[in-house]
């Protein structure tokens, strides 16, 4: 769940998470919360009628949840524009390309079917700030201010994002290729086998069939070994999650690829036709050191950032920087649009390989990573646990220049993250199973 509501008398509410609100739709997430949140954002707006765009994934709670999300639009006034099923970058793409005031989307990314969320872009096609979905969540509980909007379909909107996309890649000719995508019966089923076939790929397309209960249900690329195990004859593979906002590649013999390895890519490539801005990429702490050591090879200064696309793109607007992401897959590109963009970036992937084969990448030399979650009694106690820390250092010392050690606190769990990396397998298993025996003792 983003967050927790405390109701009552004016109580202090905290909704949004680190990306929108999410919870279980009908419960936390009711269509009474939709309603306030599309009134309160589009009171936030500051255009006299404000004109918002709302897409959704394929979720069975998202028609619901869209329809009274827009109820909400239009009773402060604005003109809810519905676009209907799209990844949640066309959201970002089109409230640019049409001037519109917001965006909303209606999705819980990879989470399972029961789960909804709603999250919010501005004019720019970033997300609202912290300030902004404050002030959303302080004017959630004011009346209907006696003005009326509209409701109305957004005709085309699918077709606008695939312009977008094929503008930004018409040079790139995937003919002769064999893909295979898993679009997680999600919001990508239509518009990416779509755009891979007018950019002349071969493709097959699985997970294609949403049912409203099958998003991400053993599929995408939260499981992306179902994938790897299809590969039979395919060049090489891409796994959406259910909003497609991120990608994970598998490669002509089944071997997993993950956001790290295609950042890699990109870079150099962007690097080597001088359309990387500042010579500058931004990742999260969880980024593989071997990244960092291709990077530093290459002369691509890199800026970490903690977990989150939403800490990148702070970092790389900052920074006036184009690239960056995450592990896990999302990679953004603001080039092209400011969010992670699965299919985008699955198309910079192989723009980047160019006649080579994913299987024969070499823009990185992946470390062996081994990641450890201790239960503990106090996760904030981590600040004060010196002898933690001592070893911390020590461990580190010892990895100079060879790999690299991360203790950090759960987000949201009693939990303490160890994580390490090393050139070897046995060597990086010792040093993770040492400090996590030594957290476990001291914190647990």
């Amino acid at each position: 769940m983003a967050g927790a509501v405390v109701q009552g008398g004016g109580a202090p509410r905290k909704l949004f998470g680190t990306d929108g609100v999410r919870g279980v739709a009908g419960e936390f997430l009711s269509a009474e919360l939709a309603t306030a949140l599309g009134r309160a954002a589009t009171r936030i707006s500051g255009a006299g009628a404000p004109q918002v765009l709302i897409v959704r994934d394929t979720r069975e709670s998202g028609e619901m949840l869209e329809a009274a999300l827009a109820a909400g639009v239009a009773a402060a006034g604005g003109h809810a524009l519905l676009g209907g099923v799209l990844p949640t970058p066309g959201a970002s793409v089109l409230v640019r390309r049409y001037g519109f005031d917001l965006a909303a989307v209606v999705s819980a990314s990879h989470n399972p079917f029961a789960d909804n969320g709603i999250k919010f872009f501005g004019p720019q096609g970033t997300k609202l700030d912290d300030d902004q979905e404050a002030e959303i969540e302080r004017l959630l509980d004011e009346r209907d201010s006696g003005r009326m909007g509209r409701v109305r379909e957004l005709h085309g909107a699918a077709g606008d994002y695939l312009r977008e996309l094929e503008a930004r890649f018409a040079g790139l000719d995937l003919s002769g290729r064999r893909v295979l995508l898993d679009c997680a019966h999600g919001a990508t089923h239509r518009v990416a086998p779509e755009i891979f076939r007018r950019l002349g790929a071969d493709v097959t397309a699985v997970a294609v069939e949403p049912d409203g209960r099958n998003i991400n249900d053993g599929c995408g690329s939260t499981h992306v070994e179902e994938l790897a195990s299809k590969m039979n004859g395919h060049d090489v593979g891409f796994a959406f999650d259910g909003d497609g906002d991120r990608v994970l590649a598998v490669d002509r013999n089944g071997t997993i690829v993950d956001g790290d390895e295609l950042m890699a890519l990109a870079a150099l490539h962007l690097r080597e036709q001088d359309r990387l801005p500042g010579h500058g990429v931004a990742v999260t702490v969880m980024t593989n050191y071997g990244f960092h050591r291709s990077m530093r090879e290459h002369g691509v200064e890199v800026a970490t950032t903690p977990v989150g696309d939403r800490n990148v793109l702070a970092e790389l607007l900052d920074r006036g920087w184009a690239l960056g992401g995450e592990q896990s897959g999302h990679i953004i590109d603001t080039g092209f649009v400011p969010a992670g963009d699965g299919t985008a970036a699955a198309l910079l992937a192989l723009e980047a390989l160019g006649d080579r084969d994913l299987a024969a990448r070499d823009a990185m030399e992946k470390l062996p990573q081994r990641l450890v979650n201790v239960r503990v009694r106090d996760r904030d106690a981590l600040d004060g646990a010196d002898t933690v820390w001592s070893a911390v250092k020590e461990e580190s010392d010892r990895l100079e220049g060879r790999g690299r050690v991360l203790v950090r606190p759960s987000g949201t769990e009693p939990l303490v993250r160890v994580m390490v990396e090393a050139p070897g397998e046995d060597e990086c298993e010792e040093i993770v199973r040492r400090l996590a025996n030594l957290v476990e003792t001291e914190l647990g």
